[in-house]
């Protein structure tokens, strides 16, 4: 299963809630995912490559795999 990640490198400049308010939210004054449905959607592709200093990816969730 894959998430939406985003790292401490978010400066919180809210670019990718203006673009894709499904996915992303402010918590404090930095932006987190709030959903990691439709992660195929152009607007979350949008709202990846228009953070300025790439705090945004999508990665693979291994927390719920039994060794």
């Amino acid at each position: 299963m894959k998430k939406i990640v985003v790292d401490e490198k978010c400066i919180g400049c809210g670019a990718c809630i203006a673009i894709d308010s499904e996915h992303f939210d402010f918590e404090g004054n930095l932006s987190h995912a709030i959903s990691n449905e439709n992660l195929e959607s152009d607007a979350l592709q949008n709202a990846i490559a228009s953070c300025p200093v790439g705090a945004i990816e999508i990665v693979e969730d291994n927390e719920n795999e039994n060794d």
